[in-house]
């Protein structure tokens, strides 16, 4: 992580002049972090007392000096535009604005093997192109789905960084709310009456110190993704398949694998995703719920933030940002918030699981590095990159399936027990799919009798028509249809 704490710190073409500022009055904030006289942010809230350079005895008159050094008239104009951002920031619980500009300043730093980012060019683009067009062709052969790809692209990191935003500030939100409504909160009481303005600052700091943790976040991780859909979460617009060329050059760099075979089993996975998410429709919203299920029980802790809010200092800004790095969330040890977790890593499980298997039957006969390929990306999803651990902290959750190996053991024993059309059919309702008990007992859920949703739906519409018939109300087959859609919205 960056740091350069609440966007202080200067776009990348210049770190040298950025670390120098940094570098700067070291000890700038001693007196500001004391919680002196029962008040938590010490005698002088902002800490400007006896700072050097801060006015007084033996100072100059320039109150910034401890927040900024003795950065250059064009230093310090970009620091006081990017300082007027945080503290009118208005919005919601993360500022994105500043997520976004942070992001894309991290895409063109560049990875730490020095590999920058660069436009796709029409070469590249028409790879990419061909590679999910013949991977549709495959998986046509071993699932029903049809093809969820409406078009094919080639992504820059900022394009995907610019692409998967609205994704992220989804996943993100639920949890920046209770901490910006937990700044406020660890207040004393008798503080909180005639600190509105206070309190008001405080969120908009919160606000852009998500900001700043989740553009750099996002930054690294367009570092790092080979497409839309890696951390197994639709990430993109709905019906694109996106590759990014620059990242599946540097994934296939060390593996002794062809290029186009590499590109060719990435787009398999990618086309993959596309067709679950594009034919079962209400597979999208159950795993944005249940990741915003599992952040409505996570819990603050009010330690780390007391202890980091009793230091505010504005010359040592970056002690907020530290405590949120170290992480301050804790789930909730109670039976909801565990069934919640549950929940969601056997949703990311058999979404993966059922990739995993359904790509490997495609392409073991015709990719010879398919085993290979299939291996490293399993390990890849068990591990997690850098930025992906870096979400864990900020939003106290891993996006990873933990039993993805499981999960694909059970959906190639539903192929060889029940074909391709009756595994890919359990996918038509939640209720139908397996749990993690399942996962445990892969045998017993593949020969065990499940309900066909269709035929209940038969005989109740058939139940509905009789009656009609009868003289009895004519909507009682539209009934019988609601109670079904309930049904499914319940289990999402």
């Amino acid at each position: 992580m960056s740091d350069t704490p609440f966007g202080f710190g200067l776009p990348p073409e210049e770190p040298e002049n950025g670390d120098e500022g940094k570098k700067k009055d070291p000890a700038g904030g001693g007196q500001g972090s004391g919680g002196q006289g029962g008040n938590p942010f010490g005698a002088n809230p902002f800490g400007f007392g006896g700072v050097p350079g801060m006015g007084g005895p033996g100072g100059a008159d320039n109150p910034f000096a401890a927040m900024f050094g003795s950065l250059n008239p064009n230093d310090l104009g970009a620091a006081f535009q990017q300082l007027g951002q945080m503290l009118s920031y208005e919005g919601g619980p993360v500022n994105w604005d500043m997520a976004k500009q942070i992001a894309r300043q991290v895409v063109a730093q560049g990875t730490s093997d020095g590999v920058k980012d660069a436009s796709v060019g029409p070469a590249e683009k028409s790879a990419v192109e061909e590679a999910v067009r013949l991977a549709d062709l495959w998986l046509d052969e071993v699932t029903p789905l049809p093809s969820g790809a409406g078009t094919a692209v080639a992504w820059s990191r900022a394009e995907w960084v610019e692409a998967t935003l609205p994704a992220w500030q989804q996943l993100v939100d639920p949890v920046a709310e209770r901490v910006g409504a937990a700044m406020g909160d660890v207040l004393p009481e008798e503080m909180q009456a005639m600190a509105g303005p206070l309190i008001g600052m405080m969120r908009s700091m919160g606000g852009a110190m998500f900001g700043q943790q989740i553009g750099q976040a996002v930054g690294a991780l367009a570092g790092e993704v080979v497409g839309s859909t890696d951390v197994g979460l639709p990430l993109g617009p709905a019906g694109r398949a996106a590759l990014l060329p620059l990242n599946i050059e540097a994934f296939g760099k060390d593996l002794g694998v062809p290029s186009d075979e590499v590109r060719l089993y990435l787009a398999l996975r990618e086309a993959a995703h596309q067709r679950l998410f594009a034919h079962v429709p209400w597979l999208r919203a159950h795993l944005f719920g249940a990741v915003e299920g599992y952040a409505r029980g996570i819990k603050v802790d009010t330690s780390k933030l007391e202890e980091a809010v009793g230091q505010l200092d504005p010359t040592h800004p970056e002690q907020l940002q530290e405590a949120l790095q170290q992480g301050m969330f804790q789930p909730e040890d109670t039976p909801e918030q565990k069934a919640a977790l549950a929940r969601l890593e056997t949703a990311l499980a058999l979404v993966e699981g059922w990739v995993d298997a359904v790509v490997h039957e495609a392409a073991k006969s015709r990719l010879t590095s398919a085993d290979a390929l299939r291996e490293t990306l399993r390990r890849r999803r068990a591990s997690g990159g850098p930025a992906e651990q870096t979400f864990a902290t900020l939003i106290g959750l891993e996006l990873r399936p933990r039993r993805l190996r499981d999960a694909a053991r059970l959906w190639a024993s539903l192929t060889d027990a029940r074909g391709v059309d009756g595994r890919d059919a359990l996918w038509e309702h939640p209720d139908m799919l397996p749990t993690a008990t399942d996962l445990d007992d892969p045998d017993g859920f593949v020969h065990r009798e499940h309900l066909d949703f269709s035929e209940l739906d038969k005989m109740l519409g058939e139940a509905a028509e009789g009656r009609s018939g009868d003289g009895g109300p004519s909507g009682d087959g539209g009934a019988s249809g609601d109670g079904d859609e309930g049904k499914g919205d319940g289990a999402k």
